[in-house]
């Protein structure tokens, strides 16, 4: 009897579950008339969605979708009357992870045929626009010059020309309206687009554009590329589309048949969207199991200046989240989507990314950015200063209205900028506590994880793995990130009486430990202007090292920077800097730094493997020159064997087994950096052959000169091709400061002349029987001094 009993209360409660559960189908199959049942399945997900509402807040509901491509007619919109709550949450999942695909994009019937030069032609339906051309799901290339070569990967646009748009390149164009150029920054900084609007009477092509960099210097004279011009079409790959006409023109790839390839082209940016607020969020629901693709490329709207960051932005994405709460995205995939994959935009909470493959996007991965009257005066170009009699002393944001609490977990992110050259992996800015845990991140045009600003601190990235950036830009690093907060240059404040106003906005510490950093073109981890509160421990550093530029309460310890060192670039007195406990492999490339204003809390107990000790100031009074013993250094391994005398240092061993994505299906495909060889002593350093050994400064009308070596360039603002001399010191009464010099001046040319070295720089100088025009760097700015020299 009470076996019975039993009985019955368990199906009892089975009958309860089921009833506080709704399910409804969807299947390319369906109908939007069927009622949403596994035999009578619906044919959008907009039907199921509008289908859940009588549920919601009562049942838990499932929205199960079978295998095959949905091409979404708009923008699937999820309201605050879509959420679902904590007990009884919305999921939307495929019914097999990856085989059910949500399209921004329309499959065309086309009838090809023979047009020239192994070019084929098809007629299109009326008023139709192609932003991208997909063939058999892979994405194909804009007619352009110069052609695409995939196997320049640090090249930029992977094919550049001076002439790209040159009046004698036009003269061979028609009609180049609507065709686009791309241009590295001068200084590499990323880039800038352009729309052709056609030519002037002279044939010079005229263009609007250029906005989509913070940091306006105009573009490269040589890295250039143009695209969507139809006398271009010359390489198997390429398209273009008169909209005029009707008419798709496309050199197929070899042994693509056309008559049964798919055609698909792409309409909609967003393809799902959440749109709440503070006030009214959506909430509780969750995207499992889907493959996003044909999402419309946004480079000539990336225009939204971050806070005095190198960047602009467009704010959207793929999926887009604005005003929400326990959103998540699970075991998706977003296959070569034209911008940004995922933006998380203003107040989001408890946002959850996991498992998630975002691969070949134009600009970024992933993107958390808040709203910027969350802050306390806030600029948005490089050069504004804040007046410290108006500044709000005030600690911590104004409002709510930034992302936080939020997580990207387990997720495999590569591929990232195809199309624009200043994105990230993961971008964040004017957000808090976002944590960033086992990702690999690669193949990044600039950054694989970018913090853009200190508000408002507290994030945490933790077992990542993240290589192979920066790939066609510079002066950045695999983890870059800028602090330029309200406190940052401030015209008449004095920080030794506001020690507190760095951290008014970076409030919370922010944390990178136990990951894996390869930058080839610039820093491993690069904390740049301004940045302020971080505490970095137990990373492996493979290449590129580890830089501090001005901030405060950075501390480094238990890191490893393998054949390379520790950068300190132009410190702030009294930052509170510490950097201890570390394996380095060649003596402190500082530039400006240290001096007896600026030479932080702590630089000491640290190893040099085979280098030299940067003893003055009280740096590395206790630091040691020895060989670390590392078990395995050519499989990867940089723990130190028993015994290592970097334990004396205080050096702890950390895993080197944990770094990037976890889940067995990413894991399979990710990639792994290049573990380098262990660099000779010589190539790291040299040792000086004599305690008693001395260089001569260099000098010239009395100030103390010298050219740039290594990335101290980064220092000054300029590329590394410009190369110039900086001056050192500038006595008041030496001739140079009679001239207008300042003491950090960078000298780039003379009377037109670029000068590199010492030597170079005098023999111009001494050559030169008119005033000398010199073009100089100061604070990152250009201008011209002109001096006297009779």
């Amino acid at each position: 009897m009470r076996l019975v009993k039993i009985g019955i209360l368990l199906l009892l409660l089975l009958v309860l579950n089921v009833a506080n559960a709704a399910d409804f189908y969807v299947s390319p199959n369906g109908s939007d008339s069927n009622k949403g049942t596994k035999r009578r399945p619906f044919a959008t997900l907009m039907a199921a969605k509008y289908a859940a509402r009588k549920y919601l807040g009562r049942e838990m509901v499932t929205v199960h979708v079978a295998a095959g491509v949905y091409y979404l007619p708009e923008t699937l919109v999820f309201k605050p009357e879509d959420s679902g709550t904590e007990k009884y949450p919305v999921v939307f999942k495929a019914d097999t992870e990856g085989e059910a695909v949500l399209s921004g994009g329309t499959k065309l019937q086309l009838t090809w045929k023979p047009y020239l030069n192994g070019i084929y032609q098809a007629s299109t339906p009326e008023d139709l626009k192609i932003d991208q051309l997909f063939i058999n799901g892979l994405n194909q290339r804009m007619a352009r010059y110069p052609n695409y070569d995939a196997g320049k990967k640090t090249d930029a646009y992977q094919g550049y020309a001076a002439d790209a748009f040159s009046k004698e390149r036009a003269a061979g164009w028609k009609n180049p309206v609507g065709g686009y150029i791309h241009a590295m920054h001068s200084r590499l900084w990323g880039g800038y687009h352009y729309i052709i609007t056609g030519k002037d009477v002279n044939g010079e092509i005229t263009y609007k554009g250029g906005w989509q960099n913070n940091r306006q210097m105009g573009m490269h004279p040589k890295y250039r590329m143009v695209e969507n011009i139809f006398e271009e079409l010359d390489a198997p790959g390429e398209w273009f589309h008169n909209a005029n006409t009707n008419t798709l023109y496309y050199m197929p790839e070899v042994n693509t048949d056309l008559a049964k390839a798919t055609v698909e082209v792409v309409r909609l940016t967003r393809l799902v969207e959440f749109q709440g607020s503070m006030d009214a969020p959506v909430s509780h629901i969750t995207f499992q199991g889907f493959v996003v693709r044909h999402a419309a490329r946004t480079f000539m709207d990336t225009r939204e200046p971050m806070v005095r960051s190198d960047w602009t932005i467009f704010r959207g994405g793929a999926f887009m989240l604005i005003g929400t709460e326990n959103i998540q995205i699970l075991d998706c995939e977003f296959d070569q989507v034209g911008g940004n994959a995922i933006f998380v935009s203003n107040y989001n909470r408890h946002t959850l990314v996991k498992g998630t493959h975002i691969h070949d996007t134009g600009a970024s991965g992933i993107c958390f950015i808040g709203d910027p009257n969350a802050l306390r005066n806030p600029l948005f170009q490089y050069r504004e200063k804040n007046e410290f009699i108006k500044l709000d002393l005030t600690p911590g944001p104004k409002t709510e209205n930034y992302p936080a609490l939020c997580t990207v977990e387990d997720c495999l992110i590569h591929g990232i900028g195809t199309v624009e050259r200043q994105p990230a992996g993961i971008t964040i800015d004017m957000a808090s506590e976002i944590t960033v845990r086992d990702c690999s991140v690669y193949d990044c045009a600039r950054s694989g994880i970018n913090i853009g600003d200190g508000a408002f601190g507290g994030h945490l990235i933790e077992r990542c793995d993240v290589f192979n950036t920066v790939l066609e830009t510079h002066d950045h690093g695999s983890f870059n990130s800028w602090g330029r907060d309200r406190y940052w240059r401030v015209q008449g404040l004095d920080l030794a009486k506001y020690p507190e106003l760095p951290f008014a906005d970076a409030m919370k510490t922010t944390v990178i430990r136990n990951s894996r950093w390869r930058c080839d073109h610039g820093w491993d981890i690069d904390l740049d202007d301004g940045s302020s509160n971080y505490d970095i421990y137990n990373n492996l550093m493979l290449s590129g090292g580890l830089k501090f530029r001005e901030g405060f309460r950075r501390r480094a310890w238990n890191n490893i920077t393998v054949n390379n060192t520790f950068h300190p670039h132009v410190w702030y007195p009294n930052s509170g800097d510490e950097v201890f406990s570390n394996i380095f492999m060649a003596k402190y490339r500082g530039v400006k730094v240290p001096t007896a204003e600026n030479s932080g809390k702590l630089v000491d107990r640290n190893l040099i493997f085979n280098g030299v000790l940067t003893q003055k100031f009280g740096w590395d009074e206790n630091s040691i020159v020895a060989d670390p013993l590392f078990i395995d250094p050519k499989n990867g391994d940089f723990r130190v064997k028993e015994g290592s005398p970097a334990f004396n240092v205080g050096f702890k061993n950390f895993p080197m087994d944990q770094f990037g994505v976890k889940k067995p299906a990413l894991k399979a495909i990710a990639r792994t950096p290049v573990i380098p060889s262990l660099a000779t002593a010589g190539k790291r350093d040299k040792k000086p052959k004599s305690k008693k050994m001395t260089t001569k400064a260099t000098t010239w009308m009395g100030a103390n000169i010298s050219g740039l070596t290594g990335m101290a360039f980064s220092a000054y603002g300029v590329s590394q091709d410009e190369k110039g001399i900086a001056l050192i010191t500038v006595p008041e009464d030496s001739e140079a400061a009679k001239a207008g010099f300042l003491e950090g001046d960078l000298v780039l040319t003379v009377n037109g002349q670029q000068v590199a070295t010492e030597t170079q720089f005098l023999k111009i100088v001494s050559e030169q029987s008119a005033p000398l025009k010199l073009k100089v760097v100061r604070e990152q700015q250009e201008i011209f001094l002109t001096v006297d020299i009779k």
